[in-house]
């Protein structure tokens, strides 16, 4: 089922009451809500928008690409495709006809539709359908040049109909394509109604061209000086577009390879068909011959044709006849002479068309490769046309639409009854407007009223319309589908018009002219003075001009007859393509984009028979549709189909109609399901839209779930695959670490030298705990080669060194370091020294001293005294030089609260001490043994008791206090010792 949109019907089938009032009605509330296309089946019905919608870019051509045609909201997208997959796939001629009147926006569908296959080609063809497509598009700016025209409905009115064939491999590959026009309204060159204009290219060439090249076709810019582009009164005018689209129009020329000078005889023709218009002829004193007013006139003729101007005239007054062998020369009369002037500037601008038409499709034919080519068709054609005063173009057209619309019942019904004989159903009788009767009123034989025209042209004498009317109410007075005067008709005008009911409604047309327009009459004399002329170009468009004066040719055929005998032809071949049908309509007159003329879109809605075909197509089935699409659409809404029919689509359709109680509503073929009422279809729909939430709930929780599995499979292959190659990237990473240091044990530093390799990101941190072990590995290897018993002084220059290092100048890691060495090292006081360390160590448990030796000690009047400090693992000792404590108490590692020291070379060194022990200890080391080593001591003892470091400072001027007051010590090079400075300050001085 075509796919809701949420306003009306998409498909008028689906209406409930087959009407005008519901069918205009649904119309109406698509257009006002932007829904531009409605489906009646698989034709399309399309209402011109007037402004630009989002709906054409190439996110939608997605959207509709190889769909069904109902599978998606209506399209013109979708129809394109049909035809396309029909061509490709079923390698079947296709053809789209477009059709509908001025405004209703034909070329813009054909172009919408063209820029769709153009997407949906094969890519690597894709260039050449974009040359063929570009070619085809660029060719519409030269037609609508020639071809179009301003009328009172629409600023661009096509005035002549196109067929475009696009011609395909097997591959569906595009090879070229071909235009074919009907019934260009060539009449529109010498009069225009009031408010219109002529053909677009005579505006175009006077606002288009410069100065210069105006000037050599000796035009004037204003069109009012000509008189056939006068006609419409004010509407004759250029326009600032005029220019633009010359510009196009010269572009166009260019890519479709027409040469420059094959341009500037295309000007020359366009302007000597203006200057033609201004010739006066006038009749002579005898009255039955004629001559040119001004001979002048024909000077810019004969100079732009490249003849002489006596000739022209010759041409326009006198007809040369050949009869037998013989060749008479007759003088015509004024108004002939004017007819014969008219009749020449017609038939030099029909040529002309049709040359320009012939050189397009030069540019965009396909080679003859010899490759059989599937074609798709789009017929861009005229619409049913009712004026107030309707002519042989009219009829014309009328019966064009006439022909169209039977093809159109006839191709429906037969494609409906193939449908059912597939399908195995009974067929049905459908009742339906036939219009056979009206075409055979008009083309039949032998007394059509084409015939009739034919033969009323062929009797001698002076042409009189009004004989037409007489042959037709003689032969056609008891037809249904004509009416005269004579038929009883008084609204008829007597001798002067008759009417056609056609399919669309009743048209009166007057037969004024008819016999003229018919015969289409341009002399053999004029052919042979166009073809004499010097432009290269008219001999091209004129070879019959090449035929000796005396030969007598055949009357050529009148110009309905060649109409009908292209309208069969293109009929013919349209039936042997698949049909698809785009039907536009015109919202209004004045190109509003808001505004809907109910009374103007019923009269298009008539005409072209969109409520006689919602009727044939509801006559049957109103809807149809394959088992497996069925399904597809509505499984859900009843639980043994959901989520799978058991038995196979057809059986699932089957229970599912048994489920709703529907089975004496529907019929089931071989392969689709058929319903008769749309109520059947739209109680479907309700109930699909009553349990697609439900549905839906269901597909986001079991698509959740795949999303999550999937999401944790990617995720444990991502981390399966990081760690794989984290792994391998680490290994070899660590192999050529291993590499590298395979040797270290047996270098003298130990690989100190070695450059670690750069490590990958993930390593980094890895590195500096391999650096940090090395580090530690090299530290043993080191540690290893020095004797035991210098191991406690390694400690004690590890522990000071962090604080000292880089800080202080020659702080005596070079030296050796004595440690207790009053004790250890030999000296006078050895044993003396000794006797009383044992002492104290028995007094205070000490079990080791780290530091025995001498130091100068400032009191606190800043004079020196000898001391003897000592450093156990357990205090600090003050001793003076006979080895007693006197009044000084040992010194806890609690009550050292920090160590300073100067940053130079001198051994000074000062141990704050809490209040309770008398103060700091200022003091500098003798015996050329560093104070770092001291300060060192008791760091290292302190760490070992308690756990903590003594902060040391590193300092040039060092604040202390003794016996509560504050005094300060700096330092300078001098000889070694202390200096008093005042009362409160001293210094160190220091020698090298």
């Amino acid at each position: 089922m075509t796919q809701f949109d949420g306003v009306g019907k998409p498909d008028f089938i689906l209406l409930d009451d087959i009407s005008e009032d519901s069918f205009m009605k649904n119309l109406q509330e698509r257009f006002e809500n932007a829904r531009i296309y409605t489906y009646i089946g698989e034709t399309v019905v399309s209402i011109n928008p007037y402004r630009e919608l989002d709906i054409y870019n190439d996110k939608t051509v997605e959207e509709y690409r190889n769909r069904e045609i109902f599978e998606r909201p209506p399209h013109v997208f979708a129809l394109a495709d049909a035809a396309f997959q029909d061509m490709k796939w079923r390698q079947k001629n296709a053809c789209i006809v477009i059709s509908g009147e001025s405004g209703a926006g034909k070329t813009e569908a054909s172009k919408i539709i063209m820029k769709y296959i153009s997407k949906v080609t094969a890519h690597h063809a894709q260039y050449e359908v974009e040359r063929v497509k570009n070619l085809l598009l660029e060719s519409n700016p030269i037609l609508e040049a020639f071809g179009n025209a301003r009328t009172n409905r629409n600023d661009n009115s096509s005035r002549f109909g196109k067929y475009m064939d696009i011609n395909f491999d097997f591959k569906a590959d595009p090879l070229g394509g071909h235009i074919k026009t009907y019934l260009l309204e060539k009449a529109r060159v010498i009069s225009q109604q009031e408010g219109e204009r002529s053909f677009h290219i005579f505006y175009q060439v006077l606002g288009g061209l410069d100065d210069q090249t105006l000037a050599s076709l000796q035009l004037q810019r204003n069109p009012a000086q000509y008189r056939y582009l006068k006609g419409g009164g004010e509407a004759s005018v250029i326009t600032r577009h005029d220019k633009a689209l010359f510009d196009k129009v010269r572009y166009a020329m260019k890519s479709m390879k027409f040469s420059p000078d094959e341009q500037t005889a295309i000007w020359k023709i366009i302007a000597a068909i203006m200057h033609l218009g201004n010739v006066d002829l006038v009749a002579n004193h005898d009255g039955e011959t004629s001559s040119v007013a001004n001979m002048t006139q024909l000077e810019p003729i004969a100079n732009l044709l490249g003849t002489k101007a006596q000739l022209i005239a010759e041409g326009l007054t006198k007809r040369t006849l050949a009869t037998r062998g013989e060749v008479l020369v007759a003088n015509l009369k004024a108004s002939l002479a004017t007819y014969t002037r008219d009749a020449m500037a017609k038939a030099m601008y029909q040529r002309l068309f049709d040359w320009v038409v012939r050189k397009v499709n030069d540019s965009v034919e396909m080679e003859d490769s010899g490759v059989e080519s599937i074609v798709i068709g789009v017929l861009d054609i005229y619409g049913f046309e009712i004026f107030k005063l309707n002519s042989f173009e009219q009829f014309c057209i009328n019966y064009c639409n006439e022909k169209l619309q039977q093809l159109f019942i006839k191709l429906v019904l037969k494609r409906e009854q193939e449908e059912y004989e597939r399908e195995g159903i009974e067929w049905v009788h459908i009742d339906y407007f036939n219009n056979e009767t009206i075409c055979k009123l008009i083309d039949g034989s032998p007394q059509g009223i084409f015939n009739i025209m034919d033969e009323e042209c062929l009797r001698p004498g002076e042409d009189n319309d009004e004989r037409i009317l007489i042959h037709m109410d003689k032969v056609h007075i008891k037809h249904d589908h004509y009416s005269s005067n004579a038929k009883g008709v008084k609204d008829l005008r007597r001798g002067e018009e008759f009417r056609i009911l056609h399919y669309a409604g009743d048209v009166t047309y007057s037969v004024l002219n008819f016999m003229d327009k018919n015969k289409d009459t341009f002399f053999q004399d004029l052919k042979r003075l166009l073809f004499g002329c010097k432009l290269k170009l008219l001999q091209e468009m004129w070879p019959e001009g090449a035929n000796p004066i005396g030969e007598v040719t055949k009357r050529p055929i009148t110009a309905g007859t060649a109409f009908k005998n292209s309208m069969i032809e293109l009929v013919n071949q349209l039936e042997e393509k698949e049909p698809h049908y785009v039907r536009c309509i015109k919202p209004n007159n004045f190109k509003r984009s808001s505004e809907f003329d109910r009374d103007l879109c019923l009269h298009q809605v008539r005409y072209l028979g969109l409520i006689e075909n919602v009727r044939v197509r509801r006559a049957g089935y109103a809807y149809r549709q394959k088992y497996e699409l069925f399904m597809h659409r509505y499984k859900f809404i009843c639980p043994s189909c959901w989520p799978c029919p058991k038995n196979g689509p057809k059986e699932g359709t089957k229970e599912l109609m048994q489920y709703y109680n529907l089975m004496k509503v529907v019929t089931f073929g071989k392969t689709k399901i058929f319903i008769q009422n749309p109520r059947t279809l739209f109680k479907m729909e309700r109930e699909r839209d009553r349990h697609l939430p439900k549905v839906v709930l269901i597909l986001q929780k079991w698509w959740r779930g795949v999303r999550v599995r999937l999401w944790l499979k990617r995720t444990k292959a991502v981390t399966l695959i990081a760690l794989t190659f984290r792994n391998y990237k680490t290994k070899r990473w660590f192999r050529r670490v291993v590499s590298a240091f395979s040797n270290v044990r047996n270098q003298m530093d130990y690989g100190k030298s070695i450059a670690w390799p750069n490590p990958p990101p993930v390593l980094r941190k890895g590195m500096q705990y391999c650096q940090q072990i090395y580090n530690n590995w090299k530290a043993r290897m080191i540690v290893n080669d020095i004797p035991i018993e210098k191991m406690v002084e390694l400690r004690l220059k590890c522990i000071i060194c962090d604080k000292v290092s880089g800080k202080k100048v020659g702080w005596g890691y070079e030296k050796e370091w004595l440690g207790n060495a009053l004790q250890e090292r030999p000296n006078p006081s050895q044993s003396q020294f000794a006797a009383a360390l044992g002492d104290l160590q028995t007094l205070n448990r000490d079990n080791k001293c780290y530091y025995s030796g001498t130091v100068e000690k400032l009191n606190r009047s800043l004079k020196t005294d000898r001391r003897i400090y000592v450093v156990t693992d357990s205090r600090f000792y003050r001793m003076d030089e006979r080895f007693t404590m006197k009044k000084k108490r040992p010194v806890e590692f609690s009550g050292v609260t920090g160590i300073s020291m100067s940053s130079g070379r001198d051994q000074g060194v000062v141990i704050h001490c809490a209040p309770e022990y008398g103060g700091d200890c200022v003091c500098y080391v003798t015996d050329n043994r560093p104070a770092a080593e001291l300060a060192a001591a008791l760091c290292f003892a302190c760490k070992r008791r308690t756990g903590k470091l003594i902060p040391i400072t590193i300092s040039d001027n060092i604040d202390y206090r003794i016996s509560g007051k504050a005094k300060g010590l700096s330092f300078r090079q001098g000889p070694t010792g202390f200096q008093k400075v005042d009362g409160s300050r001293a210094v160190l001085q220091w020698s090298e």
